[in-house]
């Protein structure tokens, strides 16, 4: 590479997945041999992880294999229908390659817009904007916390109105455990010991109204950790069991302007 710039375009290209077969094994002989281009991989993987996970995968339709299938047994070795074929079949593969590559890049550029248009929407043209984004800046009620056991392995992501004094837990990577459960709690200076906001991560969503006993300052300044419990959640009322994971909240939407 010839500069810190093309050094993060090839991380980034290898995170998304968009590289040739050779810039693909350029990029992971440079991840076992660079330390520095390995913390700039798991620098794009931190950032584009919570987005990936919140896409669900499509396969293709079964009926496509089939067909592939198919079409590649009745070629003849040798004859004239085969040399057709596989040229047709290359043309084909090149066109899906091209595109593939143009819907990549495509997606990088939406990605971009909008992790742009939360984070920072002033430098996003009035244009592309949404209409209300334009006429007014979102409340600044709305926190999120990311709770993880390192940059790279999101575990749970906990959202909070806190106007409303509600929550949505999304499990992301965490697995449900056989014969036990996982509890959340609210960790506060204001306490002397952690107070439970019930049970997660039995389905994808948990949504909840635990927060209602507590103010606003509270719920914003808390810490939330997540902890393995026997079935059914502690029987003391304290995390009995180890603490996996936890994050503070930020701010979600920027602040409403005057």
């Amino acid at each position: 590479m010839t500069s810190d710039d093309d050094r993060d375009v090839l991380a980034a290209e290898y995170v998304l997945g968009t590289l040739d077969a050779a810039e693909r094994a350029q990029a992971e002989a440079l991840v076992r041999a660079d330390a520095s281009f390995a913390t700039l991989v798991r620098g794009w993987e931190h950032r584009l992880n919570e987005l990936h996970a919140g896409v669900e995968p499509v396969e293709p339709p079964p009926q496509l294999f089939e067909r592939i299938r198919q079409r590649l047994a009745g070629a003849q070795p040798g004859g004239a229908a085969q040399v057709i074929e596989l040229g047709e079949m290359r043309r084909r593969v090149a066109r899906w390659r091209n595109f593939g590559t143009a819907m990549a890049a495509l997606a990088a550029v939406l990605v971009a817009l909008l992790v742009t248009s939360v984070m920072r929407p002033d430098l996003v043209p009035s244009r592309l904007r949404p209409a209300a984004e334009v006429a007014q800046a979102p409340a600044a009620g709305r926190l999120v916390a990311v709770l993880q056991q390192d940059a790279a392995s999101p575990a749970f992501i906990l959202t909070v109105d806190v106007d409303k004094r509600t929550m949505t837990v999304r499990r992301v990577a965490a697995q449900q455990p056989t014969g036990k459960s996982y509890e959340l709690w609210l960790v506060s200076k204001q306490f002397p010991k952690p107070r439970s906001l019930g049970l997660v991560g039995q389905q994808e969503f948990t949504t909840g109204t635990a927060l209602a006993a507590y103010q606003p300052e509270t719920i914003s300044d808390a810490t939330y950790a997540v902890s393995l419990e026997p079935e059914g959640g502690s029987p003391t009322g304290e995390p009995t069991g180890a603490v996996l994971w936890g994050g503070k909240l930020i701010q979600a939407v920027p602040a409403a302007r005057p």
